[in-house]
């Protein structure tokens, strides 16, 4: 009994372990990339298209391009979650009373104003969400097949 508990439990550990390999291969096509190879100086701003188990096919300035897993250190993602966009509209009702230009009486004035009603829209854009990090070369050796 203690030897299937035991198995089980290694079995469970070893299942757990995620692969970060497999969290990239959860991205869609066209998710924006930070990708850092090893030795450059900067990193390189692409497009996801696909992933197989040694390739990381991405586009970059329309052009299709494959980076191997060995070259790659670590690669980050920007989520594209919530619109950007924010739209604001306000609406301001005026009855007349207690305004001045109300009281004072003048020669285009004739009786008492009526509500007025004022609208204002506005829209904004706001900035791009933050790159997360969703793979890093794990430390130790090579990537196991």
């Amino acid at each position: 009994m203690w030897k299937f508990i035991l198995f089980l439990c290694t079995a469970l550990a070893a299942f757990g372990a995620d692969d970060p390999w497999a969290k990239l291969k959860e991205l869609k096509t066209g998710t924006e990339l930070r990708v850092y190879k090893k030795g450059a100086a900067q990193p390189l701003l692409v497009k996801m298209d696909e992933l197989t188990d040694d390739n990381l096919v991405v586009i970059d300035k329309n052009a299709q391009a494959a980076i191997s897993r060995d070259l790659i250190d670590r690669v980050d993602y920007r989520p594209s979650g919530k619109s950007r966009v924010v739209k604001e509209t306000t609406t301001k009702v005026n009855d007349g009373v207690g305004d001045p230009k109300a009281v004072i009486p003048g020669p285009r004035q004739q009786g008492n104003p009526g509500p007025s009603t004022s609208t204002s829209s506005n829209v904004s854009i706001g900035s791009k969400p933050d790159f997360e990090t969703v793979y890093r070369r794990p430390t130790g050796g090579a990537p196991k097949k």
